[in-house]
């Protein structure tokens, strides 16, 4: 029979070689993976990931869980979430990591995310031009606050105890189509980060500048996670040039890139030159090097510049 035309062909020859974790400089142990240690995690995959286009933008992204999570059993406490606002094209997004001390991270990174989420359709549902993101973080702490109250059976739990359960960075934002190319606007509670790629000289612009360090401690006030609320959130706005990609990622990958300088930074620039299918982000994100083992998420968009041309 022959194939009608667009229909891919029929695999034939022998079977591919199965994906080997990419190593970089020194590899990491290598073993397999472990399932998380509970009956409630099977809704916390160890590998997610997810893309789709829009006539103006390309979204990518990818969480994968760590070596150390894979070998002691635990969830992924990273989260991602992603969707378009149809109307008016507008790219809504966000990215969590969820505080390594606390008893529900993997929880509080999800639901941190999905609240986000569903807030900034509501307001462009309402208003096309709505900005008011940097209120998120009050929709948030109320959500979580929520589930401490059920979790602890206790009516006014306090931050405290709430932090104890879902303490969770958030970085979440827009990114709306413009003549001039896509304004993105986004902000932050914690310590994960975003960046500019610019594919013309491989180089990173971090945003939020230096990360504040590796969150060890539920209430460490470096790292100020929700519930927490600053009394101003990290906040920036951009528009993106046609040769630029927007990344909003966690510190298990903000961490060993670096400055962008290095192998990961020249990895990840070489990969990033054009959307890669969302399995092949995971896959790229999924790096084997020493010592760099934790949860690792990244979110990406691309201009459609011939969309605008």
């Amino acid at each position: 029979m022959v194939p009608r035309p667009g229909t891919p062909p029929a695999a034939t020859g022998p079977a591919p070689r199965p994906w080997r974790p990419i190593a970089v400089d020194e590899a990491g142990p290598v073993f397999e993976a472990r399932p998380p240690a509970g009956p409630d995690f099977f809704d916390f995959p160890d590998t997610e990931c997810d893309g789709w286009s829009t006539p103006e933008l390309t979204m990518r992204y990818a969480s994968v869980r760590g070596a150390r999570h894979r070998y002691h059993r635990q969830p992924r406490q990273d989260s991602a979430r992603a969707a378009v606002d149809e109307a008016s094209g507008t790219v809504v997004f966000a990215v969590a990591d969820g505080v390594s001390g606390a008893t529900l991270a993997h929880r509080g990174a999800l639901v941190a995310c999905e609240v986000a989420v569903n807030r900034m359709l509501d307001g462009l549902w309402q208003d096309p031009a709505w900005t008011d993101i940097g209120g998120l973080a009050s929709q948030c702490t109320a959500r979580l606050g929520k589930l401490t109250r059920w979790w602890l059976r206790r009516p006014r739990p306090s931050l405290g105890e709430i932090a104890e359960l879902y303490a969770t960075t958030l970085v979440a934002g827009m990114i709306r189509p413009s003549p001039g190319g896509p304004v993105a606007d986004l902000c932050r509670i914690g310590d994960s980060g975003a960046w500019v790629l610019d594919r013309a000289n491989g180089r990173y612009y971090d945003l939020f500048g230096a990360a504040a360090g590796e969150h060890a401690d539920v209430v460490s006030t470096s790292v100020t996670p929700l519930p927490y609320q600053p009394d101003r959130p990290d906040r920036v706005g951009l528009q993106l040039r046609p040769s630029q990609v927007l990344l909003v990622g966690t510190d298990g990958f903000g961490l060993p890139l670096g400055d962008g300088d290095g192998r990961i930074g020249e990895l990840f620039a070489r990969q990033l030159g054009s959307p890669p299918s969302p399995a092949w982000l995971a896959h790229v994100l999924d790096f084997s090097r020493a010592t760099f083992d934790d949860d690792r998420t990244l979110l990406a968009v691309w201009p459609r510049t011939s969309a605008r041309r």
